[in-house]
């Protein structure tokens, strides 16, 4: 059985033609970040990625806090970050890690010490948000949380923290 290609049996007056690319309109395509570059990061958005990659590392490390952030203060785009937003969820995350762990645990269906370190520093500094920074919308919380985990956890981590911090959302802010 011979392949037709039923693109040469259509009539060429069916279709407009096709325009050069030099005069066409723009597209989605040609939005800002559609470009299959990455959107520039907002200030928060920094801010929460390294306060993410310090409770990684204090998690890990058991390094002290002061020399996680003078560490994370020397990476790449930390000037573009909030960096007292950073400073809170940092060094909250770790003050108040009693509490926080409290505000979770009833959410997973493992032992803290068994989560992966990275989806336990997102689910950390999701819950900081939601018990600290009421003028942050919950929804906006954990959109932040799930694209942090989709960046720097692993494949499917992002729908366990997706599905956790859902779950603590509707218990500390039960009005949204």
């Amino acid at each position: 059985m011979a392949v037709v290609d039923r693109r040469q049996e259509a009539d060429p007056g069916d279709a407009p033609p096709k325009r050069p690319k030099s005069e066409r309109g723009a597209s989605r395509r040609d939005a800002p970040g559609s470009d299959g570059k990455a959107k520039p990061r907002s200030a928060r958005r920094r801010s929460r990625e390294l306060a993410v990659q310090g409770l990684y590392q204090w998690l890990v490390a058991g390094e002290d806090s002061g020399v996680i952030e003078a560490y994370l203060s020397e990476a790449e785009g930390f000037d573009k970050a909030d960096r007292e937003h950073f400073r809170h969820l940092l060094h909250g995350g770790i003050r108040e890690i009693e509490a926080l762990h409290a505000a979770i645990a009833p959410h997973i269906d493992r032992k803290l010490e068994e989560l992966s370190p990275v989806e336990h520093a997102t689910l950390l500094v999701g819950t900081y948000e939601f018990l600290h920074h009421a003028e942050i919308p919950y929804r906006v919380i954990i959109n932040e949380a799930v694209e942090l985990a989709k960046t720097l956890g692993g494949t499917d981590g992002y729908k366990y923290v997706n599905g956790v911090l859902d779950r603590v959302a509707a218990k500390l802010r039960p009005n949204g």
